[in-house]
C-alpha cells in the first residue's frame, strides 16, 4: 500500500528518521526537505542506494511542493541543543523555524498528520497547532515516547526481564520536569514494587530516583560524550508512523494540546494517547498518586511560562 512521509529536516535526526523507516518498510516513498538541498540529495542518495536490500521504497530530495499527498510530515528542523543546554533554552530560536516553516509546508501537505520532533517538541507542537489550523488530532509531537523507552530499558535491566514486558510512561514535558508515573507502572501486570520485591530488590525509593534521574539525564549523557542524540529519536519516530500507517491504534505517551486533564489547560505535553490512521484519537487517562499530579501540574507551568515568553503568534 502506498503511504508517503515527508521528512523536513536533513540533519541527524531526520537523515536517521528517514534510514529507519527504509530499512523497517514503514513508507514507500520518503521525501527529504532541508534548506541545505546538497546535503537533503546526499543523505537522499546515500540511503536510496541500499534500498536493494528493503522492501520497496522511493526516497529522494525535494522542496515543499514535493509534499504533496504526504500521508505524515515530520518536522526536524531546528538548531540543535549543546553540551549543557536543557531543550527549553532553545525555545526562541526553534520557534522562529516552525513559525517560517509552518505556512509553506500546509499549503502543499494540508491532509497530513504533522508530528513535530524538533525541541522544545513541546513549545514546538503548541506552536504548529496554531499556526498549522489543522485539527488537533492531526498535529502532536514525538514527546515522551523515547523518555518512556529509555525508563521501560532501565527498569528492563534493573530487573533482568525483557524490557517489553515493562508497561510504565513518562509523562508531561520531554525535558526536565518530566515525570516518571510510577504508581501506573506495573511488569505484566504485576505492580512494580511487588515484581522488585520478587526479583530482590526492596529499596523502592532510591532505585526509583535513581532511574527517573538517568532517564531525565540520558540525552545530556549522549550529547556531553558525542555530541548529539538520534538513533533513539529515529527509533521512536519510526514507531509512531508505523502506529499511524498500520493503524494500529498504539498507546504512546505522545505531545498534544491539553483540555483540562488534571486541570491542565492550553499547554501541549504528554499524556498516553491511543495513535493510529487518523492521529491521535483519544487520551487515555492514568489514576496518578497525589505527588504526580503536583509534579505534573508544575511541568505545565513551566512549559506556560516559555510559552507565554516564546510563542508570539
Amino acid at each position: 500500500m502506498a503511504f508517503k512521509v515527508t521528512i523536513i529536516g536533513a540533519g541527524q535526526v531526520g537523515s536517521t528518521i528517514a534510514y529507519s523507516l527504509t530499512v523497517k518498510g514503514i513508507a514507500s516513498e520518503i521525501v527529504m526537505i532541508d534548506i541545505n538541498t546538497q546535503k537533503a540529495l546526499g543523505e537522499a542518495l546515500d540511503i536510496r542506494q541500499g534500498t536493494p536490500f528493503c522492501d520497496p521504497v522511493t526516497i529522494y530530495a525535494g522542496t515543499y511542493a514535493d509534499a504533496k499527498d504526504s500521508d505524515i510530515v515530520v518536522l526536524t528542523s531546528g538548531v540543535a541543543r549543546k553540551p549543557g543546554q536543557s531543550r527549553l533554552d532553545l525555545a526562541q530560536t526553534n520557534v522562529d523555524i516552525t513559525k517560517s516553516i509552518i505556512p509553506e509546508i500546509i499549503k502543499y501537505a494540508s491532509t497530513a498528520i504533522y508530528v513535530i520532533v524538533s525541541n522544545p517538541v513541546d513549545i514546538l507542537t503548541y506552536t504548529a497547532v496554531k499556526l498549522s489550523g489543522l485539527p488537533e488530532n492531526r498535529v502532536f509531537g514525538s514527546g515522551t515516547v523515547l523518555d518512556t523507552a529509555r525508563l521501560k530499558y532501565l527498569l528492563g535491566e534493573h530487573l533482568s526481564v525483557d524490557s517489553r514486558s515493562v508497561h510504565a510512561f513518562i509523562i508531561g514535558e520531554h525535558g526536565d520536569s518530566e515525570i516518571a508515573a510510577w504508581s501506573c507502572a506495573n511488569v505484566s501486570g504485576i505492580k512494580l514494587d511487588r515484581f522488585c520485591d520478587m526479583r530482590g530488590f526492596h529499596e523502592h525509593e532510591d532505585s526509583m530516583r535513581r532511574i527517573a534521574e538517568e532517564v531525565k539525564n540520558s540525552a545530556y549523557e549522549i550529547i556531553e560524550k558525542k555530541k548529539a542524540t538520534y538513533y533513539g529519536v529515529a527509533m521512536a519516530v519510526r514507531r509512531i508512523c508505523q502506529a499511524i500507517s498500520r493503524d494500529e491504534k498504539s498507546i504512546l505517551p505522545v505531545s498534544t494540546i491539553q483540555h483540562g486533564a488534571f486541570g491542565i489547560e492550553g499547554v501541549a505535553l504528554s499524556m498516553p494517547a491511543v495513535v493510529g490512521k487518523d492521529g491521535v484519537e483519544t487520551q487515555v487517562p492514568l489514576e496518578l498518586d497525589e505527588k504526580e499530579r503536583e509534579a505534573l501540574l508544575h511541568s505545565a507551568k513551566t512549559l506556560k511560562n516559555v510559552i507565554d515568553e516564546s510563542v508570539c503568534l
